[in-house]
């Protein structure tokens, strides 16, 4: 596996942007690749500054792709999954994830890994939330995450990799306050402007 690892990753250093594509939809979609994208980023920024935001859109629509693929695998497996879980505990998870299924999603798509990812994109396709809300989610999670791995490129050089790993964490809880705190600010918006 990793001999296959180290294979994908000098294809997409070779390809440059559509390389970091290419990989952002392969670990987004069907294997599981991680960090490699994260890696990525921040070499190939790090490597070509001025390319920053090439190599940060690439990463993110990378990852959109994919995950509207694993989406619409969940979309398909409603029956599968009713399966392997209890009826009740199914219809519970998938009300919880109908009410608050953006959220759900743009969480966990800014946590750098080991934190799970997949079984969220493949719930939201089995709750059948709005393609359009998952695909926002998503642009919003992934850009604001792939976004900071730049900077800290940008600040840090190759010892960008060395900090995510140092305080990953942090990072992550970090964007998803950001994140959260943006979402409140943006849902009480039209009621102030509609209250004055």
């Amino acid at each position: 596996m990793s001999r296959f690892v180290h294979s994908i990753q000098a294809l997409a250093l070779a390809w440059g942007a559509p390389g970091i594509m290419f990989v952002a939809f392969l670990d987004s979609s069907i294997l599981s690749l991680p960090e490699i994208a994260d890696l990525l980023v921040i070499y190939m920024v790090t490597t070509h500054p001025a390319r920053f935001a090439l190599y940060v859109t690439s990463a993110t629509v990378g990852s959109l792709f994919g995950c509207l693929a694993l989406y619409y695998i969940g979309k398909g497996s409603e029956h599968l999954m009713r399966r392997r879980i209890s009826t009740h505990r199914y219809d519970k998870t998938l009300n919880a994830f109908r009410r608050h299924g953006v959220m759900a999603v743009l969480v966990p798509s800014l946590l750098p890994p080991p934190a799970p990812f997949k079984p969220f994109v493949l719930l939201a396709g089995v709750a059948e939330i709005r393609v359009t809300k998952f695909a926002t989610a998503i642009l919003i999670g992934r850009g604001a995450r792939y976004f900071l791995e730049g900077l800290l490129a940008l600040w840090y050089g190759e010892r960008a990799i060395a900090y995510i790993r140092a305080h990953g964490v942090e990072v992550g809880i970090i964007s998803v306050v950001l994140v959260l705190a943006g979402f409140v600010i943006y849902l009480r918006w039209p009621r102030r402007r509609a209250a004055g």
